[in-house]
């Protein structure tokens, strides 16, 4: 189906009414990016091939038949075998969500969302795939954080509706994905840098609801997740503040396989995650672009989480 440009021929058949047609566009899709010789699509191209691709997904219908063509649109992430080429078609598909959300109508926004959930799950999987290579992390949070991608606190053409779909989910799909690691020796996650896009958007967003939503779907449950029981039963009886607790059982695999930034350090335990996590969010939250009164509500939740550390374990903090 390839040219002798490289460009793959397969918008109008990506778009056909036929579904036969356009299941047969998809796997040609998944072929041409999967093969090695062939060079990183440009960025109109792509932006023209997932425009083909959101077409394909909108007339999708019946839930069984939505959700088999959502994973193999996400899978095609992993068929890809250059990890850079995987994340250029990463950076196309979030740029075609952005731009074409806020036309999804409300009987097709759930499959979206599903779709949405499978790329942020096979995400994860390219860079565990890739050992948590810093530079394709750091190229990952870029395509989240800058503008064009979902989590980009200056575009304003981000839905906020999807901004709290991310929130809701992140930590969901990375536990799951941590849950099926492609060797038995596989580095940890570099959960400090994957976390970066939401303290940096909850730093900068205008929005409070925005900030609110990623503190309480993200940040308050992440934390809950690393105390220990000893400081959920005592969170319980403290009148100060209302937190939420949670379990070893909430994230265990993200307990189990994180480190900080590093992953050739080997995963680190709760407690030490925890504190390098709180110091992230404290820088961040010092940082000169940080809004002012995002600052603030970021120093208080630092200052919670501080607090009960001290309680736990008062003679580490002294």
């Amino acid at each position: 189906m390839a040219t002798q440009s490289g460009t793959p021929p397969l918008g109008k058949f990506l778009a056909s009414t036929d579904k036969k047609t356009r299941d047969k566009a998809i796997k040609g899709l998944a072929t041409f990016l999967s093969d090695p010789s062939k060079d990183e699509l440009p960025k109109l191209e792509m932006a023209k091939l997932w425009k083909g691709i959101f077409y394909c997904f909108w007339m999708s219908d019946k839930p069984l038949v939505q959700q088999a063509l959502a994973s193999e649109i996400a899978e095609i992430l992993l068929s890809i075998t250059s990890n850079t080429a995987s994340l250029g078609f990463l950076r196309g598909f979030w740029e075609a969500i952005v731009r074409e959300w806020s036309g999804i109508d409300r009987l097709r926004i759930d499959k979206y969302y599903m779709l949405v959930r499978r790329f942020i799950n096979a995400s994860f999987r390219v860079l565990m795939r890739a050992e948590w290579d810093e530079t394709l992390v750091n190229e990952y949070t870029s395509i989240m954080t800058s503008r064009g991608g979902p989590l980009c606190a200056e575009d304003t053409r981000v839905p906020s509706s999807l901004t709290y779909h991310l929130a809701d989910i992140y930590l969901e799909e990375l536990n799951k994905a941590l849950a099926n690691p492609p060797t038995p020796s596989s580095l940890p996650a570099p959960l400090s840098s994957l976390l970066s896009p939401y303290f940096n958007l909850a730093a900068r967003t205008p929005s409070n609801v925005t900030y609110q939503r990623i503190q309480s779907a993200l940040i308050d449950p992440l934390f809950a997740a690393l105390s220990t029981e000893g400081e959920s039963n005592a969170g319980a009886s403290n009148q100060k503040r209302s937190k939420p607790t949670a379990s070893d059982n909430t994230y265990p695999n993200i307990i189990e396989n994180s480190c900080g930034t590093d992953p050739k350090e080997g995963p680190l335990d709760k407690v030490s995650l925890r504190k390098v996590l709180l110091a992230r969010l404290f820088d961040i939250a010092s940082e000169q672009d940080t809004r002012d009164s995002n600052r603030r509500k970021l120093y208080a939740v630092w200052k919670t989480y501080v607090d009960d550390e001290v309680d736990e374990h008062p003679l580490d903090a002294s």
